[in-house]
């Protein structure tokens, strides 16, 4: 059973999800930009950024996740995102493997590892770097359906700079970022009951047909056979990176 609610970190969301008896092969969990701090049954991991769908593998009984709003995660971890992308690593690797052990065993130990989790975000997040406040407005704006060259005008950057900020904060340039951000708008307007031509239209794609290509290029799928999924299967919402 998956479920999510907010995180007290701002913009963040925390998940849980539980192996059920008898499990159904859960959908792909789809490219979104951001990055999660995931504890699986005592072990701590890194799920980076995705450029394309990656389908979770079972090994754990329980999950607790917190899914960083896009760009905030490297400042907390120390790491650029491009440096962990389409990856999933024990904490230790970026920590040291004593701190994550003490911190994983932190968390096991406490009556609930999902709250637990949220407050060692939180308190961690509070003493480390801030990030980029220009980042959210980058997001912002491709999220709107800004162009790449219209973006870095806003913010006030070069193209180049922005593509080598974007690499450090969310795992690739702003073009796949921007592509990834639409493709997650079409779905959820597919997965509301929106006709898919309608929602390629309203997502920003020219057509459904471009829809349909970026649906395959991104998530291994079309949309009516994402949406068909969705409705048969536990739902694994984008962030929920569980891994082997």
């Amino acid at each position: 059973m998956y479920q999510e609610r907010p995180a007290r970190l701002d913009g963040a969301v925390l998940w849980t999800r539980s192996a059920t008896p008898a499990p159904a092969a859960p959908r792909p969990v789809l490219p979104d930009g951001c990055m999660d701090l995931i504890w699986a049954d005592g072990r701590l991991l890194v799920a980076g950024p995705d450029t394309r769908a990656y389908v979770p593998a079972e090994s754990a009984e329980r999950y607790a996740g917190i899914r960083f709003a896009p760009g905030d995660a490297p400042a907390f971890f120390g790491t650029p995102a491009h440096e962990l992308r389409d990856q999933r690593v024990p904490l230790g690797a970026l920590w040291g493997e004593a701190e994550a052990r003490r911190l994983g065993e932190r968390i096991t130990d406490a009556p609930d590892p999902a709250a637990a989790l949220d407050a060692l975000v939180r308190l961690r997040a509070a003493d480390g770097p801030v990030p980029d406040p220009l980042l959210k407005a980058v997001v912002a704006g491709l999220r709107a359906g800004r162009t790449v060259t219209g973006t870095a005008d806003a913010v006030g950057l070069g193209v180049r700079q922005l593509h080598r900020r974007s690499l450090d904060a969310f795992g690739y340039g702003p073009k796949t970022l921007a592509r990834i951000l639409r493709l997650q708008r079409a779905l959820a307007l597919v997965l509301a009951g929106v006709p898919h031509a309608e929602a390629a239209l309203r997502a920003g794609c020219v057509d459904q047909a471009h829809l349909v290509r970026e649906t395959r290029a991104l998530a291994g799928t079309t949309p009516g056979a994402y949406a068909a999924s969705a409705n048969s299967e536990t739902p694994l919402p984008s962030g929920s990176r569980t891994t082997a």
